[in-house]
């Protein structure tokens, strides 16, 4: 397998890595204030993806795969909102452990690299193109 075909493997294998991610990024940010239903109950919980990375043996190149999507086992932190249908009898409320802030940054880091493999793959287009084009002319 070509160099350019393997280059567009591994940038493959990224873009579907962090579209993964900026999915479960979404998804904190969306239930970032979403709490219980009943007095108590746990809120939402954030979503963290790890990678591996996987030799690809046709090629030789790294590929990028998502290894698990699991919850923070960080502590709720807690507000008081009397109102609230979640309030305990103190009028305490579990918030989700989502940190708007560290999400924003994952986005933004995420949305990068997405961006960085899809200029890999634009960069390895035009030259399998300017290639054909090369062989044409011959």
């Amino acid at each position: 397998m070509d160099a350019l075909t393997a280059a567009l493997k591994v940038a493959a294998s990224g873009l579907g890595a962090q579209s993964e991610r900026l999915r479960v990024v979404s998804e904190n940010l969306a239930n970032a204030q979403s709490t219980g239903n009943t007095p108590g109950a746990d809120p939402y919980r954030r979503k963290t993806i790890t990678f591996q990375s996987e030799v690809d043996r046709a090629t030789g190149g790294s590929l990028v795969e998502v290894s698990a999507i699991s919850r923070d086992p960080s502590d709720f932190p807690i507000e008081f909102q009397p109102g609230n249908e979640a309030a305990d009898d103190k009028g305490y409320v579990k918030m989700p452990n989502v940190n708007t802030l560290v999400e924003m940054a994952d986005m933004s880091e995420a949305n990068r690299s997405y961006e960085a493999n899809l200029q890999v793959i634009k960069q390895a287009r035009d030259l399998i193109s300017m290639t054909i084009d090369l062989m044409r002319n011959q």
